[in-house]
């Protein structure tokens, strides 16, 4: 999993470039009919397939079809080309209206739409975003999961603080199934033929027992669809007490 973060680029080209100012328009270099959209599609589509490890400016450039300096003339670099990725991705996302629904049935939509996102672009959820990406697709996104808490006697803190949980728990999902999907087993094929020789089942007895259950409910040691519906459950019950009170 990537270790990326949002924001890490020059700030005021970063917003001019999000919001597709024309301040953020190229003014030297060749010009070859490139946009700014296509230079996001191109490095997206290289993260979805190879992983974020992937992009480059040279591997995008190569993607396009161009030398490498005519690409910087339109990005200045990964840094702010990983904002506009991010922010792509979020403005694609499809937003079910639920208006009129329970509030848990809102934010359980919410939660679905998060973890398709994942699911679509796995690069996403490795990249630290405690500065936010703050162009149009941000807040769209943000417009429309907060709609998901309208009618709840909270305040505007604890309205931002409950969607928060609910992304990170998300989040931590998409992470966690991510890592199953790579590793899982080439890990088991490792470590099996050592714990045959060492595991004492008589000295685990609750270990084995659950374990036991839990492998067999679901198929392997964790189960990415099982762990996000439980742990839905258990943030929805959560926010209901917070909203309760």
């Amino acid at each position: 999993m990537s270790t990326e973060r949002s924001g890490a680029g020059d700030p005021a080209r970063t917003l001019c470039l999000l919001w597709r100012d024309p301040a953020a328009a190229p003014k030297r270099g060749p010009r070859q009919g490139l946009t700014i959209d296509a230079v996001v599609d191109a490095a997206t589509a290289l993260a979805d397939a190879e992983g974020l490890e992937a992009v480059s400016m040279r591997r995008v450039a190569q993607a396009l079809g161009v030398a490498p300096m005519t690409l910087y003339t339109y990005v200045p670099g990964k840094a702010e080309l990983l904002d506009l990725m991010l922010d792509a991705a979020y403005a694609r996302m499809p937003r079910e209206d639920t208006s009129g629904r329970p509030w848990r049935e809102r934010l359980t939509v919410v939660a679905e739409e998060n973890l398709a996102l994942y699911r679509t672009h796995p690069w996403a959820a490795g990249i630290a975003t405690n500065r936010p990406v703050l162009g149009p697709g941000q807040l769209a996104k943000y417009e429309h999961e907060l709609s998901a808490l309208d009618g709840l006697d909270l305040d505007d803190v604890a309205l931002d603080d409950a969607l928060a949980f609910l992304l990170a728990f998300v989040r931590s999902c998409a992470q966690a199934a991510a890592a199953q999907q790579r590793d899982d087993q080439s890990w088991w094929d490792a470590s099996e033929p050592l714990l045959a020789r060492v595991f004492d089942e008589k000295a685990y007895p609750r270990a084995v027992r659950v374990g036991s259950a839990a492998g067999q409910a679901h198929g392997s040691a964790y189960d990415p669809e099982h762990a996000f519906r439980f742990g839905l459950a258990r943030v929805l019950d959560g926010l209901a007490a917070l909203v309760a009170g």
